[in-house]
């Protein structure tokens, strides 16, 4: 006979998904309608269809029993094996349907889901509760794309808008760049617990030897970023790779994406608007070829994802992430002997390409396609930024983009060989 899966679990469930539903819409709240309709670049995707793609997540992959439309084909991504997506490029040309009709559906989606979870048995519990669950966290990551999308909407208009002010944040003095050694050896890296949530690309856990290797503290900061400029290194070929160099050179690359110059002084285009380029501040919006030209300017390297993990696995989970309200990176505190800025305040690059790891084996059907196939033409970026929700600030989280890629929240930290 069918049972009814435990009533806190359900509970707890469905008021996890509801309030991220609920964070995603208030993420807009500041938008106006032409706002979030917009499409500043291939890359980039209007706030309308970030609300409208997570709605069709859920709507497609779970049983919903629903009266309004799907919409399929306008807000499928990139999932091959549900028919033919929208083109991305396309998609600010979605005037209909309209936001109103989006946030609607919205509802209804959202209304479905929970009563599904309310009224769920036994047998349909186990499928649930890991798509529901999967759900949730791709719906995060579109929070974070809605605030680096409308970034770089916003730099786009010579009014340089703001998304949002800053709240004030605490004062912190430049902290010194320290060197944490470590001793190397056999490690192992990748996600350890069954009880929480990870996407399939952060396992299987597996083990890799290190030879001893030295992190740097913190990030690098603005103005360490801004004594490579001014000894000329987008100038130079010898710091950059072959394809950095060729990207630099057709971009027109001379600074980081939003740093602008008023009266021979750097500032830069943030979500509150042009701001004085704070110094001890992390440099942000830098892609991997800038990241890795500037490491061997200063006689570095990038560490890798398996150092960058190890040295991460034992901090807190704790950082500038989305939660904090701040929108920004902050100067780091002093050091104190473990490395700062490890979870939040920008996403640190890092020198791995982003692939396989031994034994992993993308999941069947449609939901496959989440990440296996983006395994080529990425590098990896750890850490989590000042946009990035919460829970999801773990050691093993893996994100990638491709190494021209610089308006998300992307910095830069240091290794060496020990």
């Amino acid at each position: 006979m069918s049972q009814l899966s435990p009533l806190s679990s359900r509970q707890a469930l469905a008021q996890r998904f509801r309030r991220t539903r609920l964070d995603s819409e208030a993420l807009t709240e500041t938008l106006t309608p032409e706002d979030m309709g917009a499409q500043s670049m291939t890359e980039a995707s209007p706030s309308k269809w970030h609300l409208a793609h997570t709605t069709w997540f859920f709507a497609t992959f779970l049983p919903l029993e629903l009266e309004g439309p799907n919409w399929v084909t306008l807000f499928n991504s990139y999932y091959q094996t549900l028919g033919h997506p929208f083109p991305r490029p396309r998609r600010g040309l979605l005037t209909r349907p309209g936001l109103a009709e989006v946030m609607d559906w919205r509802a209804e989606v959202t209304e479905a889901v929970v009563e599904l979870i309310e009224n769920a048995v036994d047998e349909e519990w186990g499928v649930l509760v890991p798509r529901i669950s999967l759900g949730i966290a791709h719906e995060q990551q579109h929070q974070e794309l809605i605030l680096t999308d409308i970034l770089h909407l916003f730099s786009q208009n010579p009014l340089a808008p703001a998304y949002r002010p800053y709240r004030v944040a605490e004062l912190r003095p430049p902290s010194a760049l320290a060197w944490i050694g470590y001793p190397g050896g056999m490690v192992e890296i990748g996600h350890t617990s069954t009880d929480s949530f990870a996407f399939d690309n952060e396992g299987p856990r597996h083990p890799v030897y290190l030879p001893p290797w030295r992190l740097a503290s913190r990030l690098v900061t603005n103005g360490e970023y801004l004594a490579f400029i001014k000894a000329g290194g987008y100038r130079r070929a010898e710091f950059w790779l072959s394809d950095g160099w060729d990207t630099v050179q057709e971009q027109g690359w001379s600074g980081p994406l939003y740093w602008r110059w008023q009266d021979n002084k750097p500032f830069a285009l943030t979500l509150a608007g042009v701001q004085p380029l704070d110094p001890a501040a992390p440099v942000a919006h830098v892609s991997y070829y800038e990241a890795d030209a500037y490491a061997r300017w200063a006689h570095k390297r990038l560490p890798t994802e398996a150092e960058w993990e190890s040295a991460a696995a034992s901090l807190p989970l704790a950082g500038n992430d989305l939660a904090s309200g701040l929108l920004r990176p902050l100067p780091a505190l002093a050091a104190t002997g473990t490395p700062a800025q490890m979870f939040g305040d920008l996403w640190e690059w890092t020198a791995s390409p982003y692939t396989a790891y031994p034994g992993y084996k993308p999941g069947a059907g449609a939901l496959g396609e989440y990440n296996g196939k983006f395994m080529v033409n990425q590098m990896v970026l750890r850490g989590g930024s000042c946009v990035t929700p919460a829970n999801h600030l773990r050691a093993s989280y893996r994100n990638f983009f491709p190494p021209n890629a610089r308006w998300q929240f992307a910095g830069i930290r240091l290794a060496e060989d020990g």
